[in-house]
């Protein structure tokens, strides 16, 4: 009796595991895939970039702050270096941000980290969100981490659902189905041959609050992953150097001494170059464009200079 029991659940188990493995093959190979227009499908395109622009370059690794906060031109043309923008989303997580360094590393690179913080848990913040930018673009796989397997699993079926239900809709009715972020300044088609958010951002659409503003913080989680992948990078004759993020300048901006605390902090913690001082980049409000984060064409324009002056002494090492 047991063992006809026994028999019984592991032939479940079998049938579950067979009907799962068809549905994912099935899914990877008529499904997907279904979001290459929204924002973060950008990445794609930069990881292209990344693997067909012969070094050395310069890589600027971070959020939508680099994405909102650069033209990438005028550090091409400053130093004459192709200029790759990985910058992409919050909602990546710093681990997943910074993996993008790993992709194709050439002899002579500098890798520019921009950070809003340098406090994190060490895990992707949104997996569904990646899930929806990676979809069936196995170049973009290497960028998940053996750590991160699991996390990713658990988004996976929400991922799957909401994918597969876009496509019955799409197959049944014969039409698109809209999905958000697809359209405008947070649409992938926004981005130029850079990876900068080019849309023309003239206009200011976010309001600072007293909860706009969030002092960065330093933990050991974060320096310590990233003073592995400076060697890391070390070891193949690349560099990395952390640089300043844009800092809405106003009256509910913390002091800037306590930036000079923090930023102290980071170049105590971190075995490479921190080549900024963070008060040199904050800027007035009417510079920021729909968050804290994402600076006007304007704002981007001034963010570049002043990061273009921190990379001076880099690159005269060259």
């Amino acid at each position: 009796m047991y063992k006809k029991f026994v028999k019984t659940i592991l032939a479940f188990c079998l049938t579950i595991l067979a009907i799962l493995a068809l549905f994912i093959t099935f899914f990877f190979h008529t499904v997907t895939p279904q979001y290459t227009m929204i924002y973060t499908a950008a990445m794609i395109d930069k990881a292209a970039r990344l693997n067909s622009v012969e070094g050395p370059r310069i890589v600027l690794i971070g959020n939508s702050n680099l994405a909102f906060g650069i033209d990438s031109s005028l550090i091409e043309e400053a130093y004459g270096m192709p200029v790759v923008n990985m910058g992409m989303h919050g909602g990546f997580g710093n681990p997943f941000d910074e993996q993008v360094c790993r992709l194709n590393v050439h002899e002579g690179d500098i890798y520019v980290i921009a950070h809003h913080t340098y406090a994190d848990d060490d895990t992707i913040q949104n997996p569904e969100l990646v899930w929806m930018t990676i979809e069936d673009h196995k170049e973009l796989y290497p960028l998940i981490r053996p750590q991160d397997y699991s996390n990713m699993a658990r988004a996976f079926p929400r991922y799957a659902f909401k994918a597969t239900v876009r496509w019955l809709r799409q197959t049944i009715t014969g039409r698109e189905v809209p999905v958000d972020g697809a359209e405008g300044f947070f649409a992938r088609s926004a981005f130029n041959e850079y990876g900068d958010d080019a849309y023309p951002r003239d206009e200011v659409l976010y309001t600072f609050d007293e909860t706009s503003i969030q002092m960065p913080e330093v933990n050991d989680t974060c320096t310590e992953r990233l003073n592995a992948l400076n060697a890391w990078l070390e070891e193949r004759g690349a560099r990395m150097v952390v640089a300043g993020y844009p800092i809405g300048d106003g009256e509910y901006t913390p002091e800037r001494e306590a930036y000079d605390a923090f930023e102290a902090e980071l170049r105590e913690a971190l075995d490479c170059p921190v080549i900024s001082r963070f008060t040199d980049y904050m800027y007035p409000y009417n510079l920021f464009y729909d968050s804290n984060l994402h600076l006007t064409t304007e704002g981007a324009r001034l963010r570049t200079e002043q990061l273009i002056k921190d990379l001076e002494p880099v690159i005269e090492q060259q």
